[in-house]
């Protein structure tokens, strides 16, 4: 049967397969494979963002792309990532400079976007100017949209997708008038909310009402995609399927621990932002998880702490320590496969799960 349902016509995408990536290849791939890509530009300075959405449209052409970013509202207008940092409890840089020496960790060679900036409100607004002056045709946040954001953001045009983790910032998102709700249950990478994905799905699907929901959070199967229109929703939200694919091309070092990697080798931990994130386990979240081991600080600051020893375990591939935001789904991604191979996949799981599902009820 044609895996096909309403947002594919509301979005202009072939499958209601949606996914998000920092990797342009990946963007790319998914768009011309009939989902719809997001590129995650948190990450991005405005100048960036402006490049980054220019290279999609002219490799995607008419086929829509969006832009997700991160606007929470806890974080405070300091721009001075050097001063900030200098004003760091004495004991966690002490810490984290145990740490690489422990791990014989050496400086990282080249500046990356945390070990350059910290996250303000400034900055947020920098991204999201430039974002909604590109050619994106929706505007995503994980963390934040207030109702003047997303009316701005539709004067632009763009259509607006709110991640939400509970029912209460559905109903927000709805009271905002957001056009699409993605319910990322507790199963997913990153930063992420209290409720399992099987729970939370048909809560946000009532409260949304008209709004289409995309389900989101440990989604690696068809009988995933399946199981989400039995909830209700229109259509899915991926991340960590992409993580292992061709396209994506990780360091080899956290390609061979994503690999070997199963739902139990994920955890939930304040150690990468200051809010809670699942990543993959590893030596990094162990180190803070000990007894004595400093609280990891609120965001933006736990990122200010930690950037440049982060830069040199990511360029020098200190396999103990290195990790990614990896959902509970990363069981279903332990081979090295095309974009277009994963969705051929999906496609084929989905459609085995609803002829299955069709066939068992019938009886």
């Amino acid at each position: 049967m044609a895996l096909h349902s309403p947002i594919c016509e509301k979005m202009g995408i072939q499958y209601p397969i949606f996914g998000l990536a920092h990797n342009i290849d990946v963007m790319v791939a998914l768009g011309r494979a009939g989902g719809y890509p997001v590129f995650g530009a948190a990450r991005s300075m405005p100048e960036e963002i402006i490049e980054e959405a220019r290279i999609m449209k002219e490799e995607l052409g008419d086929l829509p792309f969006g832009i997700d970013l991160m606007l929470p509202t806890s974080v405070g207008d300091n721009t001075d990532r050097r001063a900030s940092h200098a004003g760091l409890p004495r004991e966690h840089k002490e810490f984290v400079g145990k740490l690489a020496d422990k791990y014989n960790v050496p400086h990282a060679t080249k500046p990356t976007f945390f070990s350059s900036h910290i996250r303000s409100q400034q900055l947020f607004e920098e991204q999201l100017a430039a974002t909604l002056e590109s050619a994106a045709h929706s505007f995503a946040s994980a963390v934040g949209m207030p109702a003047e954001m997303i009316k701005r953001a539709k004067d632009f045009g763009k259509v607006t997708i709110s991640l939400v983790g509970t029912p209460r910032h559905a109903q927000k998102a709805k009271d905002a008038g957001v056009d699409v709700i993605v319910a990322q249950g507790y199963d997913a990478g990153g930063h992420t909310g209290p409720i399992g994905t099987f729970s939370l799905i048909p809560q946000v699907v009532d409260v949304a009402g008209d709004i289409p929901v995309l389900a989101a959070g440990g989604i690696g199967d068809g009988r995933h995609v399946a199981a989400s229109f039995a909830l209700g929703a229109q259509g899915v939200w991926l991340g960590t399927a992409w993580l292992t694919s061709k396209e994506h091309a990780l360091s080899e070092a956290l390609t061979n621990k994503l690999l070997k990697a199963d739902s139990l080798d994920t955890e939930i931990s304040l150690s990468h932002s200051g809010k809670p994130c699942r990543l993959v386990k590893s030596s990094w979240s162990e180190e803070w998880n000990r007894p004595g081991a400093p609280t990891p600080l609120a965001m933006p600051y736990q990122q200010v702490l930690t950037a440049d020893i982060i830069a040199g375990i990511n360029e020098h591939e200190i396999e103990p320590l290195i990790y990614e935001a990896t959902g509970q789904s990363i069981a279903w991604f332990n081979k090295i496969q095309t974009i277009q191979e994963i969705m051929d996949r999906l496609l084929f799981e989905t459609d085995a799960a609803l002829c299955d599902m069709e066939a068992l009820l019938s009886t």
